[in-house]
């Protein structure tokens, strides 16, 4: 990408200049972020009244979580007249039934659709989508 540099080695994390991430619309902001932080074992980066930042103990991936007052729930599977979902996070897990049973006791919901056997889709408490797969 023209702009942006791609492939900084810097070990300090903080002068990295090459950060990428996703960003999810949530009424809570902060509540959403220490869900996934929790749940992702990553750490709160920054924080402000209408943004938050979680990251990864390495690498210079992130997720944020940006203040919508107005956010609606999308629906799963997706409906031509029901709010769709406009991206899902993925999450690689060795064991299925115990990421499920951990991100349950955090708040996130099984999706009542499930399309395959070795994955399972996830509803976060915003309701945003997320799988896990083996």
């Amino acid at each position: 990408m023209r702009g942006r540099i791609t492939h900084d080695h810097n070990p300090d994390r903080a002068a990295r200049k090459d950060y990428w991430g996703v960003v999810l619309d949530s009424p809570t902001p902060l509540a959403l972020a220490q869900f996934y932080a929790t749940l992702l074992e990553w750490e709160i980066a920054s924080t402000s009244e209408d943004w938050v930042t979680i990251r990864p103990p390495d690498g210079i991936a992130y997720l944020g979580f940006h203040l919508n007052a107005d956010h609606v729930r999308p629906v799963w599977p997706s409906t031509t007249d029901r709010p769709q979902q406009q991206l899902h996070l993925d999450f690689e897990v060795l064991d299925l039934a115990v990421a499920v049973e951990h991100a349950t006791e955090l708040g996130a919901v099984p999706a009542d659709f499930q399309p395959q056997d070795e994955v399972r889709v996830m509803l976060d408490p915003d309701g945003h989508p997320f799988c896990l797969y083996t």
